[in-house]
């Protein structure tokens, strides 16, 4: 009989990294998927991605609404709540083995308290790292304390785990899973590009992903509008404009983005997702990534397209030579942009070395998966 094994989604880019496990886990002989989607998925406002899920070929066991449309701190602390609620129903109806959450949404540590309470094991990817300007750094360290199996990006991420008392047997350093698209998913050619996104991409442009900063007094208005203002210096670039996640500030965001893209329709789109095939062929393509999402740090440098990380969200996460970091104020922007658009750095981000795998972490992770024989007991490991 096969093991019910759980994914759980909240964000579109949490979905995207996740595609193709759920896929091995869906063909395996001895795994049978359950999907449990939430979060901004299920958001009119954010584009309701859980449609993409399903005209994936997957079946959702589980919707769980839990977003308010308040996104103030108390707003986000009584989502939770309403999603730890949901959750407990969807967890005690479909009773999995195992329950498989990534990173460090403040949706997934709504889900993994209930899966603890519940002796439901769970897997947590990308645990380990850092991210100083966001209070999901926090997030990620208390469900790896929560989590039964461990699957990090990189070496140092595995230390880090072990060092806050994880087995090492059950930490496995299998590389970002997001660069399984590199080897496994078919991209997009201009031409396709522009006819799915309505917008001619007949010349360069930048690809643009800002969220607000959680952690430390960084205003998401202020810094969004000072990137504005720093795109603004390149026009002969067009601009494709991502909506932020749903973070705290992150809705006071969206109408400036739509009004920007308003003011040129010619040179800016807006979209509230992309999907993780347009984006991935939009980052293949792009002339730089520009903003504050993890992507940029740890997918976007294995396509050899420079990275421009603004302000405190990411700061911790190991990084390539293809990423330059800057301050949120729009001179700092444009500058990082220009050197980011020169000809030696282009050569730069050819050469660097994305130091987060060989892009077949969802292969390795269902091969420790499989071979689980379901004892889970849990001992804090010394460090000797």
């Amino acid at each position: 009989m096969k093991r019910n094994v759980a994914v759980f989604t909240g964000t579109r880019a949490e979905y995207g990294l996740l595609y193709w496990l759920m896929k091995d886990i869906h063909a395996s002989q001895s795994m049978a998927l359950q999907v449990i989607v939430s979060g901004m998925h299920l958001s009119p406002e954010f584009g309701e991605t859980w449609r993409n899920i399903e005209a994936d070929g997957f079946t959702i066991d589980a919707k769980v609404e839990m977003l308010l449309s308040s996104d103030s701190d108390v707003g986000v602390v009584k989502s939770m709540g309403l999603g730890t609620l949901g959750f407990a129903d969807a967890l005690d109806r479909l009773r999995p083995e195992i329950l498989i959450v990534l990173g460090d949404r403040f949706e997934a540590l709504a889900i993994v308290q209930a899966a603890l309470i519940m002796r439901i094991p769970v897997a947590h990817l990308h645990g380990g790292e850092i991210t100083e300007g966001a209070y999901d750094d926090a997030i990620r360290h208390a469900i790896t304390k929560m989590a039964f199996f461990h699957f990090v990006a990189a070496e140092p991420y595995r230390r880090r785990v072990i060092q806050m008392g994880e087995s090492p047997e059950r930490v496995f350093n299998v590389g970002a899973i997001g660069l399984d698209h590199l080897l496994r998913s078919p991209r997009m050619t201009r031409d396709e590009l522009s006819q799915s996104l309505d917008f001619k991409l007949d010349g360069p442009f930048l690809l643009v992903t800002y969220h607000p900063v959680t952690a430390i007094e960084e205003d998401p208005v202020r810094s969004f509008n000072a990137l504005l203002s720093a795109l603004d210096q390149f026009p002969e670039h067009k601009v494709i404009l991502t909506y932020p996640n749903a973070d705290n500030g992150g809705r006071a965001i969206i109408p400036l983005l739509e009004e920007y893209a308003q003011r040129s329709p010619d040179r800016v789109k807006a979209i509230p997702s992309l999907g993780f095939r347009r984006y991935l062929s939009v980052v293949a393509l792009a002339d730089a990534v520009v903003g504050n999402s993890s992507s940029g740090i740890i997918e976007v440098p294995a396509f050899g397209v420079p990275t421009i990380n603004i302000g405190a969200r990411q700061t911790g996460r190991l990084s390539s030579a293809s990423v330059i970091n800057c301050s949120p104020d729009a001179k700092s922007i444009a500058d990082a942009v220009h050197l980011a658009l020169t000809e030696v750095f282009a050569e730069t981000c050819k050469q660097a070395i994305n130091p987060y795998g060989a892009g077949d972490a969802a292969r390795c992770i269902v091969d420790v998966l499989e071979r689980f024989n379901g004892e889970y007991h849990k001992s804090f490991h010394d460090l000797s």
